[in-house]
């Protein structure tokens, strides 16, 4: 048998090999459906990304990965080089990309600041050449939001730290440049916060840097973080069915470590038929109303 560690890369190589033997369109849906939802799945251990792409495959829906540098089961990362080969195999069969911030990093405040008198405006980052923003009332004086950030990847998990607006930036911009390396397709101009954490400061220095953020619907959040004890899958699964309402915009993972009885096995493919038979479609967010004209603005 195949080493563990290989087993994505065989895995993306059967999928080129399907991929590369439908037709041209073959599994998007109609463009006719008026109840569209948008499922959406953030990295995680990496455990269930195999089973997640079959049934995908398997039922001809295309979806919106949102990418962090997560650890994995195999000792690595989701965006490292074992991994590769699954995205770039997602990217051959039309899937969308987007940033959930390298280290996946948690907003866990603003920082409070100096604030410009009334009617001066804000800067959103130091000018070209100076790495704090000047003092307040100094000449030139600059004003920069500041978070506390605690990044739960990578080799300063766990730690808080005190990040500039531009600093956020750069871990936005660092997972979907790696998505695009490994992929060869462009991102979305678009980021999830870790957690769905946010604050209107953040939000507004992560649109000056050219991401918008997506988070979810109230119905659209599937449970699979949840305890398996409290929130079984047949009791979720039914859940999602009765309040998914069109334009909703779907939560899941690829691997969640706290859960015991991993939900996707259990509940991906049933919603997704469920779904269908109600008279749902599925889309990516490359295609939703709210961020179509951000994207098209931002290519």
């Amino acid at each position: 048998m195949p080493a563990a560690a290989d087993l994505p890369r065989l895995l993306a190589a059967a999928a080129l090999c399907v991929a590369a033997a439908l037709p041209a369109g073959a599994g998007v849906q109609g463009s006719g459906c008026d109840k569209p939802v948008y499922l959406t799945f953030d990295t995680g251990h990496m455990g269930i990304a195999p089973l997640v792409a079959e049934v995908l495959r398997r039922q001809q829906v295309r979806v919106t990965f949102f990418a962090a540098a997560e650890r994995t089961q195999d000792g690595g990362d989701s965006l490292d080089n074992r991994w590769a080969p699954w995205w770039k195999a997602r990217a051959a069969e039309g899937h969308e990309f987007a940033s959930h911030t390298y280290d996946h990093a948690y907003w866990r405040g603003d920082e409070k600041g100096i604030e410009p008198p009334p009617g001066r405006p804000k800067a959103a980052s130091a000018p070209s050449g100076d790495s704090e923003p000047r003092a307040a009332g100094s000449v030139g004086a600059t004003f920069t939001p500041r978070f506390r950030i605690r990044p739960s990847a990578g080799a300063f998990a766990g730690r808080t730290f005190t990040w500039s607006a531009a600093q956020y930036c750069e871990s936005i911009a660092k997972a979907a440049d790696r998505l695009e390396h490994i992929t060869g397709r462009k991102p979305l101009p678009l980021f999830r916060a870790p957690g769905g954490k946010t604050s209107p400061k953040l939000l507004a220095a992560a649109r000056q840097c050219g991401f918008a953020h997506v988070g979810w619907s109230p119905a659209g959040f599937l449970g699979d973080e949840l305890p398996s004890d409290k929130y079984p899958n047949d009791q979720l699964l039914a859940q999602a069915l009765e309040r998914i309402r069109p334009g909703d915009i779907l939560l899941a993972h690829l691997g969640i470590w706290s859960r015991q009885d991993p939900w996707a096995p259990a509940d991906l493919e049933p919603l997704i038929v469920g779904l269908k038979e109600r008279g749902f479609c599925f889309r990516t967010l490359r295609e939703h109303p709210d961020y179509a004209a951000w994207i098209a603005a931002h290519p």
